[in-house]
This record gives C-alpha cells, structure tokens and sequence, in this order.
C-alpha cells in the first residue's frame, strides 16, 4: 500500500493507493467519524478483481470541489466513485455535479440527496445503492427518479455497516459497476 499526502486548501489528507495498477480506479469515501480501514476488506477484493483503490483518510471538510482538486492532486481524471453515509452523501454530490469525472456511483446506506429534502440534480451515470435492510429500501428505491442511467437497488439484510458487515455484496457491486459488459 502507498500512502499519499495530498493538500485541499489548507489542509492536508492521507490517502491510501493500493491495488494493481489498472486503468480501472475506485475512489472509496468513508462516512463521518470512519477512516480508510472501514473499506480494508471490500478493498482486498477489488484487489483481486485488478481494480485500484483510492481512499483518503477522511471525508471530514471535504466538498465537491475539495474532492475533485484531491482527485486533481493525485493525477486522477476518471474514475469510479464509491462511499459510504456521508462519503456517500458527497460522492452523490461530485457525480450528479461534475460531468465527465466519474464512470460510476456506488453507495452504502444512502438515498440521493434530493429523496431526503436535500439540494441536489440528478444523476446521469450508472448507480447502485446497497442497502442494510428492508428499512432504508423504500429511500433507496425512490432515488431512481434522480438516476438518468442504469439503476440498481441491492439489499443486505441484518446489516449495520454495509462495508463493514457486507464487503463482499458491497465489493462486487462495485466491481460490476466498474464493467461495461
């Protein structure tokens, strides 16, 4: 693993960049509170699917713009994008908000912005949001009114962490995503 030191303004992030190197990169965005090791697990199995990963220390500060001058930063001009909860909430944001940048979008536990009251425009790239359990599924499936492409909703049941508790329903959805068969 590499472990990067990439500056957004004023301040600094870690960000580990493992895997094989491929031209099929998966930016992974932890939620509030996490740090790079939830994604460990989802991340040793995107190894083995010869996808790259990209995961910065945390999300705390960052917005669309920060992510983007991170991704600048690290030479990465496009790429899948993945998170969880709020590195959900933000790369729901960059993808519906910047065109040409991200290939795909896959999220743990969380609806699209606009389902929940929030302000954000629709997306036009593929999505998938997997889900934890039957509670979060009716968000989850409404936010295929703001997703102009391919759509997918897949439930894992019991679940408190999706990457944590579910990295392999979380890892092959990404890796499906990342495919264009």
């Amino acid at each position: 693993m590499e472990l990067t030191e990439v500056s957004v303004g004023q301040v600094s992030y870690n960000v580990r960049v493992d895997g094989p190197e491929s031209a099929h990169i998966v930016v992974l965005l932890p939620g509030s509170g996490e740090d790079a090791t939830v994604f460990d697990a989802v991340c040793e199995r995107l190894h083995g699917s010869d996808l790259r990963t990209v995961v910065p220390d945390t999300v705390d500060g960052l917005d669309v713009a920060g992510l983007l001058a991170l991704l600048d930063g690290l030479g990465l001009a496009y790429v899948n994008l993945a998170g969880n909860r709020e590195g959900a909430e933000l790369a729901w944001q960059a993808a519906a908000r910047t065109f040409g940048r991200f290939k795909s979008l896959v999220v743990a536990d969380t609806p699209h912005p606009a389902v929940v009251g929030g302000d954000c425009p629709a997306l036009e790239i593929p999505a998938t949001i997997v889900v934890g359990g039957a509670l979060a599924r009716a968000d989850a499936e409404a936010s295929g009114r703001r997703c102009y492409s391919d759509f997918r909703v897949v439930e894992v049941d019991g679940v408190e962490s999706v990457p944590r508790d579910a990295p392999a329903a979380l890892a092959t959805e990404i890796s499906l995503r990342t495919s264009m068969w």
